[in-house]
């Protein structure tokens, strides 16, 4: 028996899955995962280093971490990277002037060998707000489609972190996409 067959097993007599929320400051990370959480969203502040939430979700167990992505806290991202079962990149759709940035940083996020295997999520939130940039536009600015995503399982989704808009079903992607893969006789 190899050892990725016995570390299958393990995960699949534990429905565990590791998902990491990434993204710019001010993207909507903590609001979403608080959202989706059911929680007050009234008064959120910049995250200071992380978050993690553990969260019941049809029948798995999903350990959320929550980083915040101010540029001085975005070296340290890559500590977070081992056994990443899936990554949420998020962006804020209304905000024109840092799309180079936010490309920038998904970029060298696709190049991390640690990351690899996981499953990539883009959800172009704040969709809500009047101007902000279409799915197509975000997908295009990110070369979402190209060779950095080529062997990858990824989609792209609109979503509103206030309204909840689009969360349930792009997690709900997410962790069907990820238990196909990991979970043996899922």
């Amino acid at each position: 028996m190899g050892l990725l067959t016995i570390l299958k097993k393990l995960k699949q007599k534990e429905k565990e899955i590791r998902l990491l929320i990434l993204g710019l400051d001010n993207a909507g990370k903590t609001t979403i995962l608080k959202k989706f959480n059911g929680e007050d969203i009234d008064t959120i502040s910049p995250t200071l280093g992380f978050n993690i939430k553990t969260l019941e979700y049809d029948g798995y167990k999903l350990n959320v971490w929550d980083v915040g992505g101010q540029k001085t806290l975005r070296s340290y991202w890559r500590n977070y990277y081992e056994e990443t079962d899936g990554v949420i990149w998020v962006v804020d759709s209304a905000d024109r002037r840092r799309l180079r940035d936010c490309k920038e940083e998904f970029g060298k996020l696709l190049g991390q060998e640690k990351l690899a295997g996981a499953t990539l999520l883009v959800l172009a939130n704040k969709q809500d707000i009047s101007g902000a940039l279409s799915m197509d536009d975000i997908a295009t600015a990110l070369e979402l489609g190209g060779e950095s995503t080529a062997k990858r399982h990824w989609k792209i989704e609109p979503c509103s972190a206030v309204t909840g808009d689009g969360l349930e079903a792009s997690v709900d992607w997410l962790v069907r996409d990820i238990s196909s893969r990991i979970f043996l006789g899922d």
